[in-house]
């Protein structure tokens, strides 16, 4: 089967009520299951960007780690880890925003993209565009570039875009 002929949209999961009632949350953990699929996934992230002005891929924890250190290896680049609060050791810094379900906040080392380095920023869904708006603000307040986003899902109902509407983006799969 080649690239092409696979529908990625068969292989994630809607999780009705999770985390919360009135949530359907996009589970991409089949696709990720399913080798083909998830080269596919990988393989059409990496065809959207343009390799040449991208120093490296930062994934927004978690599933954002997942594509985005395939991606990272796909363009042969190194990987930037985005995280939730608490999870990293030395001198860090935060960034708060707000989801579709409540309020949470970003960090990254303070040392982890080096001043005027182009980043790519990849995440497995776009919904409101809190998280991807926050990732920005961390990797622009360290000095970096951010090039742009790729993410594998947007759910349009929630009109994400708009928060990151001065940044390139790629969808590969979109939920009206």
């Amino acid at each position: 089967m080649s690239l092409s002929e696979i529908d990625l949209k068969q292989f994630i999961q809607n999780v009705p009520d999770f985390p919360r009632e009135g949530i359907n949350f996009k589970d991409v953990s089949p696709l990720l299951k399913d080798a083909a699929a998830f080269a596919t996934a990988v393989s059409l992230m990496a065809r959207a960007v343009d390799v040449e002005e991208i120093d490296y891929v930062a994934g927004i924890e978690a599933r954002g780690f997942i594509f985005g250190s395939a991606l990272a290896n796909a363009l042969n680049l190194g990987f930037i880890a985005i995280r939730k609060a608490g999870k990293l050791p030395g001198e860090i810094i935060a960034q708060s925003y707000n989801l579709e379900y409540g309020e949470s906040s970003l960090e990254m080392q303070r040392d982890a993209v080096p001043k005027g380095s182009n980043v790519l920023i990849v995440d497995d869904v776009l919904a409101t565009g809190g998280t991807a708006k926050s990732a920005a603000k961390l990797v622009e307040r360290l000095g970096g570039r951010v090039v742009g986003f790729v993410f594998l899902a947007s759910l349009e109902f929630l009109n994400g875009r708009e928060e990151i509407a001065n940044y390139h983006q790629h969808t590969l799969l979109t939920y009206d």
